[in-house]
């Protein structure tokens, strides 16, 4: 997996002055760029075993999603005709 420079940053002039604003604009930056889900996940070290277990898991749920997708859509098709 390719590593993403994290260059988040805020300027007073995209937010006319307002700190307030300043500072939720910056966190939906992070949140955008999932800064913090990394930071959460390299907070403890995992083993390869984890790793696999979490990637299977998680292309399982894809699988299923996509799968529901796939059903909505023909769902909605055959109600068009």
């Amino acid at each position: 997996m390719k590593k993403k420079g994290a260059h988040v940053s805020v300027t007073s002039k995209e937010c006319r002055g307002n700190h307030e604003r300043m500072i939720r604009k910056f966190i939906k930056k992070t949140k955008r760029s999932h800064i913090i889900d990394e930071v959460k996940d390299r907070r403890y070290f995992k083993t390869n075993a984890e790793k696999r277990k979490q990637k299977r898991e998680r292309a399982e749920r894809m699988r299923k999603k996509q799968e529901r997708r796939r059903i909505r859509m023909q769902e909605r098709r055959r109600r068009k005709k």
